[in-house]
């Protein structure tokens, strides 16, 4: 099978093409600046050209909250573009099975906790992250659409906060535990007396290592199509991906501080807001299937620090 990638130098997507590397697959994959994902007719001569067997869609536009706040034209438009030219040109060119990746923020603000499946479109979204939500949610529905229409199996898969090598380690635009790793490592180096912490700390926030996004999405990639049917419905398709526990942020930031050495004290800075007050994953339906997370969270976070270390000069900064 050759598998069209696209966001291959993304965090979820470097982890992703390293797996099914290791696997030996045919892995196809292009740049931004070889395609660009928002160009309806780039997209349209790629797949053309290209006719890949299946598609794995991990392009997305993301960031933090300030991100988002900051940026909501473009993380409604961007992402929007990239699944609408994704999906309905590879069903153009014949491409049968693709892997849409979501995000949790697909469910209301308030949805019951852990979030289940069904939860989806239940309620109002987190108003920080609304554009990106809509984009994503678009995407599930877009790949419905098509399987409902056209016999397709577009199969959808919904992570939790995700962490790893490569990640976003902006000092505004990154999401919390990459920001938190480079706020107290540079706290740290300077000995800092206080780190300030963004919010109440009360929220509570679950999070995946990307190595193990990485092996669950393609777990369910693979499945076979009857299996992955069974566990899903027409208009309700796509999957939970996560730890299955949750952490709050004052306790993840004393974690980060550990972690990286730093001696001072936490300030939480609650005039900034919190987000969504919970964000866990209920993650029966792929533990029925057959797949759990290995890598705990300290474990996760003393290595993804020691990547960032090694890494520093050259981390992704927006």
């Amino acid at each position: 099978m050759r598998i069209y990638l696209a966001g291959h130098r993304g965090m979820v997507g470097a982890a992703i093409a390293r797996k099914l590397s290791a696997r030996g697959a045919d892995l196809l994959t292009r740049t931004h600046a070889e395609l660009d994902l928002t160009d309806q007719q780039a997209v349209k001569g790629f797949f053309e050209a290209e006719r890949p067997d299946a598609v794995i869609l991990a392009a997305a536009k993301v960031g933090g909250i300030h991100a988002n706040n900051s940026y909501p034209a473009e993380f409604i438009y961007e992402n929007l573009m990239m699944e609408c030219n994704i999906v309905h040109q590879a069903h153009m060119a014949g491409v049968r099975r693709m892997l849409f990746l979501g995000s949790s923020c697909i469910y209301p603000r308030d949805a019951p906790q852990p979030m289940r499946e069904d939860a989806l479109l239940t309620g109002t979204l987190e108003a920080t992250n609304e554009p990106y939500a809509i984009a994503k949610i678009a995407g599930i529905k877009l790949c419905e659409s098509y399987n409902r229409q056209y016999g397709t199996d577009y199969r959808a898969v919904m992570p939790t906060n995700l962490y790893g090598p490569g990640d976003n380690f902006h000092s505004a635009n990154s999401h919390v535990l990459p920001a938190l790793i480079r706020r107290f490592h540079e706290a740290a180096e300077a000995d800092a007396d206080e780190v300030v912490v963004w919010g109440s700390g009360k929220p509570r926030r679950e999070f995946l290592h990307v190595d193990d996004m990485a092996d669950a999405a393609l777990f369910v990639f693979n499945l076979d199509e009857a299996v992955y049917r069974s566990e899903t419905q027409p208009m309700l398709s796509h999957i939970n991906i996560g730890a299955g526990q949750d952490i709050s942020i004052a306790d993840l930031a004393a974690l980060v501080a550990k972690v990286t050495g730093f001696k001072g004290s936490i300030r939480l800075d609650a005039s900034k807001p919190d987000g969504t007050p919970r964000k866990l994953m209920d993650v029966s339906c792929l533990a029925r299937l057959g797949w759990r997370a290995q890598i705990g969270l300290e474990e996760g976070i003393i290595s993804t620090y020691e990547w960032f270390l090694h890494n520093r000069d050259n981390v992704r900064e927006g």
